[in-house]
C-alpha cells in the first residue's frame, strides 16, 4: 500500500499547482460543458501516467537525459503556449458570444483528449518531478516491478481526480456565466497563459 501512496501524493504534487493546464482544461468546460473537460483531463492525467511509468524504468538516468535536452523543450513548451494564449483571445475577440454549448461526439472528445495528452507531455518537467520523488525517497534502486505498476497507478488517480474537478468547476461555471462574464474569464485566462509562457522562457 505504500507505493500507491506514494504515488498519490506525488499525482497530486504535479497536478494541484495551477499552471496552464489547469486552466485550459477550466476553460473547455466553460465553452463545452464537462465531457469535453472531461476527455482534456483525462489527456493530462495520461501525461501524467506515461511519465510516472518512464520515471519507475529509468529513475536517475533518465532524469538526466531528459534534463540535458530541458533547455530546447523549454522553449517548444513557451511557444506552443503562446500559440494557444494568440488564438484564445483572437476567438475571444471575434466571437464574444460564448453561451451556447455543444457537446462533443465521440470523434471530438477522442481529438480533445489527444491534444491535451500533447500539450501536457511537451512539459519536460514531469518526468524529472516524477523521479525526484522516487530518487529522493531512496526507492529508485530497489523498487519492485510490482510496487513500480502500483506506484504508476496511485499517481495516475490522483492526477486524474484532480483534473475532473477542473472538469467539474468549468463545466459548472460555464453553464451559469452570463456572455460577457464567460469572454472575460476567457481572456484573463490566456493572459496568464502567455505570463506562464513568459516565465517558463526567462527561466533557468
Amino acid at each position: 500500500m505504500e507505493p500507491f501512496l506514494t504515488g498519490v501524493v506525488a499525482g497530486y504534487g504535479i497536478a494541484i499547482p495551477v499552471g496552464a493546464i489547469a486552466i485550459l482544461i477550466v476553460q473547455v468546460g466553460i465553452k463545452c460543458g464537462f465531457r469535453c473537460a472531461f476527455a482534456a483531463g483525462a489527456g493530462a492525467a495520461t501525461a501524467d501516467l506515461a511519465y510516472a511509468g518512464l520515471a519507475v524504468l529509468g529513475g536517475a538516468a533518465l532524469a538526466r537525459a531528459v534534463d540535458s535536452v530541458g533547455d530546447s523543450l523549454r522553449i517548444v513548451s513557451a511557444i506552443v503556449l503562446v500559440i494557444i494564449a494568440v488564438i484564445g483571445l483572437r476567438r475571444a475577440r471575434t466571437s464574444p458570444e460564448v453561451t451556447e454549448f455543444t457537446y462533443p461526439d465521440r470523434s471530438e472528445l477522442a481529438g480533445t483528449f489527444v491534444r491535451f495528452l500533447g500539450l501536457t507531455i511537451i512539459n519536460p518537467t514531469t518526468v524529472v518531478y516524477f523521479a525526484a520523488v522516487i530518487i529522493g525517497l531512496g526507492v529508485a534502486s530497489d523498487l519492485t516491478a510490482g510496487a513500480g505498476v502500483v506506484f504508476v497507478l496511485g499517481a495516475f488517480l490522483a492526477s486524474l481526480s484532480w483534473q475532473t474537478l477542473l472538469a467539474v468547476i468549468g463545466g459548472f461555471a460555464g453553464n451559469r456565466l452570463s456572455s460577457r462574464t464567460q469572454t472575460i474569464a476567457v481572456v484573463m485566462g490566456n493572459l496568464v497563459i502567455l505570463a506562464l509562457a513568459a516565465v517558463i522562457l526567462i527561466s533557468e
